[in-house]
Protein backbone atom coordinates (compact mmCIF):
# COMPACT_ATOMS: atom_id res chain seq x y z
CA UNK A 1 0.00 0.00 0.00
CA UNK A 2 2.86 2.38 0.71
CA UNK A 3 4.30 1.80 -2.74
CA UNK A 4 0.90 2.58 -4.17
CA UNK A 5 0.79 5.64 -1.98
CA UNK A 6 4.03 7.05 -3.33
CA UNK A 7 3.16 6.19 -6.86
CA UNK A 8 -0.22 7.75 -6.33
CA UNK A 9 1.43 10.76 -4.87
CA UNK A 10 3.68 11.00 -7.85
CA UNK A 11 0.96 10.48 -10.34
CA UNK A 12 -1.47 12.07 -8.00
CA UNK A 13 0.57 15.16 -8.44
CA UNK A 14 0.69 14.53 -12.13
CA UNK A 15 -2.98 13.80 -12.11
CA UNK A 16 -3.50 16.77 -9.84
CA UNK A 17 -2.10 18.53 -12.76
CA UNK A 18 -4.98 16.94 -14.56
CA UNK A 19 -7.21 17.61 -11.55
CA UNK A 20 -9.50 14.84 -10.23
CA UNK A 21 -10.25 12.64 -7.13
CA UNK A 22 -11.37 9.14 -6.19
CA UNK A 23 -13.00 6.73 -8.59
CA UNK A 24 -14.02 8.22 -11.87
CA UNK A 25 -15.68 7.02 -15.02
CA UNK A 26 -13.37 4.34 -16.33
CA UNK A 27 -10.61 4.46 -13.69
CA UNK A 28 -10.75 4.02 -9.93
CA UNK A 29 -8.43 5.54 -7.37
CA UNK A 30 -6.94 2.10 -6.71
CA UNK A 31 -6.31 1.56 -10.43
CA UNK A 32 -4.66 4.96 -10.69
CA UNK A 33 -2.39 4.20 -7.75
CA UNK A 34 -1.39 0.83 -9.17
CA UNK A 35 -0.64 2.47 -12.50
CA UNK A 36 1.76 4.90 -10.84
CA UNK A 37 3.52 2.42 -8.57
CA UNK A 38 6.61 2.24 -10.81
CA UNK A 39 7.20 5.96 -10.10
CA UNK A 40 7.72 5.58 -6.38
CA UNK A 41 11.50 4.94 -6.36
CA UNK A 42 12.11 7.94 -8.58
CA UNK A 43 9.80 10.25 -6.65
CA UNK A 44 11.19 9.45 -3.22
CA UNK A 45 14.78 9.71 -4.45
CA UNK A 46 15.71 6.07 -3.97
CA UNK A 47 15.78 5.31 -7.69
CA UNK A 48 17.76 6.56 -10.67
CA UNK A 49 17.92 10.24 -11.63
CA UNK A 50 15.13 9.85 -14.14
CA UNK A 51 11.82 7.97 -14.09
CA UNK A 52 11.84 4.39 -15.36
CA UNK A 53 10.01 3.49 -18.57
CA UNK A 54 7.15 1.82 -16.63
CA UNK A 55 6.68 5.02 -14.62
CA UNK A 56 6.37 7.13 -17.75
CA UNK A 57 4.01 4.57 -19.27
CA UNK A 58 1.83 4.84 -16.17
CA UNK A 59 1.81 8.61 -16.29
CA UNK A 60 0.86 8.56 -19.96
CA UNK A 61 -1.94 6.11 -19.17
CA UNK A 62 -3.36 8.37 -16.46
CA UNK A 63 -3.14 11.42 -18.69
CA UNK A 64 -5.05 9.55 -21.40
CA UNK A 65 -7.68 8.38 -18.87
CA UNK A 66 -8.24 11.89 -17.49
CA UNK A 67 -10.65 12.86 -20.23
CA UNK A 68 -12.94 15.20 -18.30
CA UNK A 69 -12.67 17.82 -15.57
CA UNK A 70 -14.57 15.52 -13.20
CA UNK A 71 -12.19 12.62 -13.75
CA UNK A 72 -9.16 14.90 -13.37
CA UNK A 73 -10.56 16.33 -10.12
CA UNK A 74 -11.19 12.84 -8.75
CA UNK A 75 -7.73 11.64 -9.70
CA UNK A 76 -6.21 14.76 -8.20
CA UNK A 77 -7.93 14.16 -4.86
CA UNK A 78 -7.03 10.48 -4.92
CA UNK A 79 -3.36 11.15 -5.53
CA UNK A 80 -3.19 14.10 -3.18
CA UNK A 81 -4.64 11.97 -0.38
CA UNK A 82 -2.20 9.16 -1.13
CA UNK A 83 0.72 11.57 -1.15
CA UNK A 84 -0.19 13.15 2.17
CA UNK A 85 2.46 12.28 4.71
CA UNK A 86 4.85 10.87 2.12
CA UNK A 87 8.14 12.53 1.39
CA UNK A 88 8.52 12.96 -2.33
CA UNK A 89 11.19 15.08 -3.93
CA UNK A 90 9.34 18.12 -5.38
CA UNK A 91 12.06 18.64 -7.98
CA UNK A 92 11.68 15.10 -9.23
CA UNK A 93 7.93 15.45 -9.30
CA UNK A 94 8.03 18.58 -11.44
CA UNK A 95 10.54 16.95 -13.81
CA UNK A 96 8.25 14.03 -14.70
CA UNK A 97 6.46 15.75 -17.61
CA UNK A 98 9.77 16.62 -19.26
CA UNK A 99 11.35 13.21 -18.72
CA UNK A 100 8.22 11.35 -19.74
CA UNK A 101 7.37 13.73 -22.59
CA UNK A 102 3.84 14.20 -21.25
CA UNK A 103 1.92 17.44 -21.26
CA UNK A 104 0.02 18.20 -18.08
CA UNK A 105 -2.50 21.07 -17.92
CA UNK A 106 -1.83 21.93 -14.24
CA UNK A 107 1.36 22.50 -12.23
CA UNK A 108 2.63 19.45 -10.38
CA UNK A 109 2.37 20.64 -6.84
CA UNK A 110 1.41 18.70 -3.69
CA UNK A 111 -0.48 21.79 -2.50
CA UNK A 112 -2.62 22.12 -5.62
CA UNK A 113 -6.29 22.95 -5.15
CA UNK A 114 -8.05 20.04 -6.86
CA UNK A 115 -11.33 21.93 -7.03
CA UNK A 116 -9.95 24.36 -9.62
Amino acid sequence: MKLMGWSLIVFGLVVMVLNNAGPANGITCQEALMTLMPCEPYLVGSGPGSPAVPCCAGVQTLVSEATSPEIRRNLCECLKTAAAGMKIDPGRLTAIPEYCKVSVPVPLDPNVDCSK
